[in-house]
């Protein structure tokens, strides 16, 4: 049977008004209009309102758009087209009649997160016309969908899940020249990055149909709170062709559930009427001339509703558009959502999706379903303008006020470039700089932005004919590209920085300032500071010296300090108002006592300057937010700042700092210092400018795939950080979350073992393990001895590292998102027991490797992940192991050991989305459980048989 959408409401009167029931989810929007703390941003465009409205039945928070952007009228639809069930967001709408391109910027993102987005129209004749408008939506700087409104009373919904690469995103209305771009409502709802796999940094989702198969209400659409995502699943029940069948029990999803359906989604399927038949229905894509022909994703989700008595089987094939989509066949699981789906696009090039749904011959029941998703994707690999361009270009607009076209990206699309830019485009892949800015004759005044110092690679800068007033900022002078500058014809005032003269007398700045009466051009004070030699070389004398002299006043106070306190076993000084340590945290630290340095305490104060008031976001974990940052020196650091609704306390911020600043290895992030400043706690760590190994295990950092010796090298490295833990700390740790997302890496792709919240402590003499009642760690990772007997031990972390091995070789994650998902450790053993090692290898690697490298480094992986601890190895036979390896690939290239490696520079991209420092994967569990509880799933680790030997 045939299966409508969403957005076509005019063939379906009742789903037309239950659209319009349904009205926006969130955000309590405060100044400078943030998401709410799920995350959430809903928006009423054009409601005149100042403070929005809470919708009545989710309790969500409605926006006004005013503070979201600076273009379009607000208007009301039409008093004919207004219906009594109607919710309120869809009485207002914002109409764009000037301008190509017109933006909403949501902002207060994380950057590198999965999005949801939602926007709605509703035309309403609001004009009196009676032209229901067509145009285009793009995501950013890439195309998203063509509006294509049928008629003043029909609801258009579109939505969109992406990877968003900043801290915020732009949804900009694109005029065609088919009518004036409207808008009715938009949302974003945050998604974890597990969900919806097929959404990658170069590849975005359009929803084409959500349905909950089932519910026999009409008007029963599923979203918040139900669905904790805000996802809406549009109920569908046919009673001629099939039956439905329910269930007030719980259903649960799986621990690393890729979809996370609501369980009120869940608790209601179909079956055909007739035992015998199949489930047949299709979805339907928009088409539209820029794709033609769209691939689509479609997503089935299962679950069993009903007990099964013995002798029942129910077993059944999954066919789109007449392929099967498995050649396995499926079997619901009681009680437990599970789902299958294309892992690549679809093409058919049919102006349909058909599924249907057969039993096997041997099935005894009629086939089942729950509910379904259709996505067509879109290609998102336009790159913007590098994002420290964007935010001083945005800061220079909103003080000058400039209109123009400045709305969206300032370079991207070429066609949109804003008046008065202009940027350099280079490789495809990198993204474009602004090289010049012409505001001459712009009507601007006040003084000169200091934003304009952060247009790192502008060469030429035209102020000229405005009223600008003021000093000019000495900070120009350090615009290392700058060529020209031009500030005649202003009102400045004060001295030419002797910064820009130097520039002017050397001949790498030509500099215009004719027609500024006020500006002293003339005189002692408007020139380079003149300075005989004698005077030359008593500074070059007296700062060295002075700076020797407070170097041995430190040096001499330490050694006073120390020898105070010799007999003590710690030679560091508790800062003044310090928390008191617990004796536990005070003794997880390493023997290695020369090498004990106190980390520098910083104040809030302190940190707000080395962010810049905490303007770039690196990352989010449990923990908080992760900010870039600049000490005085311009070392790069990484500022983790505990937010007030952690749910990691005050107990995980003292274990990591006191195991932080006491524990010293090269291959162990490094914390610099931290923050305990009244309600104020926060680490800062050394910068890890290559993100996280997962990150370069998944190709999400710029697409590059790992070389084998770049594996081998990171194995080993990771491994030495944990073998010193073990052995050379004392009492030893136990780092209980060891995976990938762990495993940071910096510029010359070095390895370092970071977040110890969640590390213990035990004696290599008296201990073996560590009692506990709390099961900690990531799903696939957890050894699933630890998670019998709850007591953790070095073993523990042996086998956590296994799985990272096996990701290494095969570049794939530590539970694989198939059919039916399966733990890494399974998939190896299946494939190694066959001998099939090219079928574990890690195809992108292109037999860049040595075979029996591989089978080593496989074998060392099984061994490490065999399921009775005792069987396992301990790191330091590890490390000796990965050693051989290394050897052996080194002669295999030709014992070149830095082979594979690079070395950052100053070309290195410092805006590539960043989330080395988060711990959201990380998570404690109830008490006395041994069940994982994450977000709203209950989530089980699968026990792992042993298996065969690798060889």
């Amino acid at each position: 049977m045939e299966e409508s959408r969403p957005r076509a409401m005019s063939a379906s009167p009742w789903l037309f008004l239950l659209l319009l029931c349904v009205s926006c989810a969130t955000g309590v929007f405060q100044a400078g209009a943030q998401p709410d703390n799920k995350g959430f941003i809903t928006i009423d465009c054009g409601l005149s309102e100042e403070t929005g409205y809470e919708h009545n039945t989710t309790k969500l928070w409605n926006a006004p758009d005013a503070a979201f952007t600076d273009a379009g009228t607000n208007h009301i639809i039409s008093p004919e087209y207004v219906v009594v069930s109607m919710a309120k967001i869809w009485y207002s709408l914002r109409s764009f009649a000037t301008g190509m391109r017109n933006c909403y910027t949501l902002r207060s993102l994380m950057p590198g997160l999965k999005y949801m987005i939602r926007a709605r129209f509703m035309y309403g004749n609001y004009d009196g016309l009676d032209q229901p408008p067509v145009f285009d939506l793009h995501i950013g700087v890439n195309y998203w969908q063509t509006v294509n409104i049928s008629g003043p009373k029909a609801p258009y919904l579109v939505e969109a899940i992406v990877i968003v690469p900043d801290d915020f995103v732009q949804v900009c209305l694109i005029n065609t020249g088919d009518g004036t771009p409207i808008i009715s409502g938009l949302d974003l709802r945050p998604l974890k990055r597990t969900l919806y796999p097929h959404a990658t940094a170069t590849q975005g989702l359009v929803l084409v149909d959500r349905r909950n198969f089932g519910p026999t209400d009409a008007n029963a659409v599923v979203r918040y709170p139900h669905d904790p995502h805000d996802r809406l699943w549009w109920p569908k029940f046919d009673g001629i062709t099939w039956a439905n069948i329910s269930t007030t029990e719980k259903v649960e999803n799986r621990e690393d559930d890729p979809f996370e359906v609501p369980t009120a989604v869940m608790q209601t399927a179909i079956i055909p009427q007739n035992a015998s038949q199949n489930i047949e229905f299709s979805l339907y894509p928009e088409f539209t001339p820029k794709d033609p022909s769209p691939g689509y994703i479609a997503i089935l989700h299962f679950s069993g509703l009903q007990r099964l008595p013995s002798n029942a089987l129910q077993e059944f094939y999954v066919n789109v558009n007449g392929e099967q989509l498995s050649s396995l066949s499926f079997m619901p699981y009681y009680l437990f959502a599970v789902a299958t789906y294309n892992s690549l696009p679809s093409q058919s090039g049919r102006s349909s999706c058909s599924i249907t749904i057969n039993a096997t011959a041997k099935s005894t029941l009629p086939p089942t379903i729950n509910a379904v998703e259709a996505f067509s994707v879109f290609p998102t690999t336009n790159v913007g303008t590098v994002s420290q361009d964007v935010s001083a270009i945005t800061k220079i607009k909103a003080k000058y006020q400039v209109r123009k076209n400045w709305v969206g990206d300032p370079c991207v699309p070429n066609t949109m470039t804003w008046d008065g830019l202009t940027c350099n485009y280079g490789i495809a892949s990198r993204p474009p700089k602004i090289i010049s800015v012409n505001l001459s004759s712009g009507g601007i005044g006040g003084d000169i932005s200091a934003s304009f110092a952060d247009l790192k690679a502008v060469k030429y800068l035209y102020l000229s004919n405005n009223n600008l007033t003021g000093s000019i900022p000495d900070a120009l002078s350090q615009l290392t590209s700058l060529t020209v500058l031009d500030l005649s014809a202003n009102q400045l005032s004060g001295s030419i920085p002797s910064g820009l003269l130097k520039r002017v007398q050397d001949g790498s700045l030509i500099l215009r300032y004719g027609d500024n009466p006020n500006l002293c051009t003339n005189g002692n004070s408007c020139q380079p500071a003149k300075s005989t030699r004698s005077s030359t070389l008593a500074i070059y004398i007296a700062v060295p010296v002075a700076v020797i002299l407070v170097i041995v006043l430190v040096v001499l106070l330490c050694c006073f300090l120390r020898r105070k306190k010799s007999g003590s076993v710690s030679n560091s000084v508790k800062p003044q108002n310090e928390m008191t340590m617990s004796y536990a945290m005070v003794n997880d630290v390493c023997a290695d006592s020369s090498l004990r340095l106190e980390s520098r305490r910083f104040t809030y104060k302190e940190l707000q300057m080395i962010t810049n008031n905490f303007q770039r976001v690196l990352g989010r974990g449990g923990f908080g937010y992760v900010y870039d940052g600049f000490l005085e020196d311009r070392t790069q650091v990484a500022v983790k700042l505990r937010s007030h609704s952690s749910n990691q306390g005050v107990k995980e911020f003292l274990a990591e700092a006191q195991i932080l600043s006491r524990i010293h290895h090269k291959n162990l992030v490094s914390m610099i210092g931290y923050c305990k400043d009244g309600e104020y706690t926060a680490l800062v760590y050394e910068y890890m400018s290559e993100g996280t190994l997962q990150e370069h295990i998944e190709g999400m950092r710029n697409g590059a795939c790992l070389t084998w010796t770049q594996r081998l090298r990171i194995a080993l490295e990771s491994a030495q950080g944990l073998e010193y833990l073990h052995k050379g700390c004392y009492p030893a740790l136990i780092h209980r979350d060891v995976k990938a997302t762990n495993i940071l890496l910096n510029a010359k792709m070095e390895a370092r073992i970071a977040d110890f919240g969640l590390s213990k402590a035990f004696s290599n003499e008296n201990e073996t393990h560590v009692s506990t009642n709390t099961l900690v760690g990531t799903p696939g990772y957890v050894d699933p001895e630890y998670q019998a007997t709850m007591q953790p031990t070095a073993k523990s972390d042996v086998y956590s590292f296994g799985v990272v091995l096996l990701e290494l070789v095969t570049g794939k994650p530590a539970i694989l998102q198939e059919a039916v998902p399966v733990n890494i450790i399974q998939w190896v053993r299946q494939r190694l027991a066959r001998g099939n090692i090219e079928g574990v290898v890690d195809e992108r690697m292109r037999g860049g490797y040595d075979v029996n490298g591989v089978w080593k480094v496989a074998d060392i992986a099984l061994k490490c992940t065999a399921q009775a601890s005792v069987q396992r190895p301990t790191m330091t036979h590890v490390v000796a192991q990965l050693q051989e390896c290394v050897e052996l690939e080194n002669g295999r290239v030709g014992g070149n050991t830095n082979n594979g490696f690079h070395s950052g520079s100053s070309d290195d991209d410092p805006n590539l989305s960043y989330d080395a420092y988060t711990t959201d994967r990380s998570t404690s569990v109830n008490q006395n459980s041994t069940t994982f509880e994450m977000e709203h799933n209950v989530i089980r680790v699968p026990t792992m048989s042993t298996g065969p030997a690798a060889r």
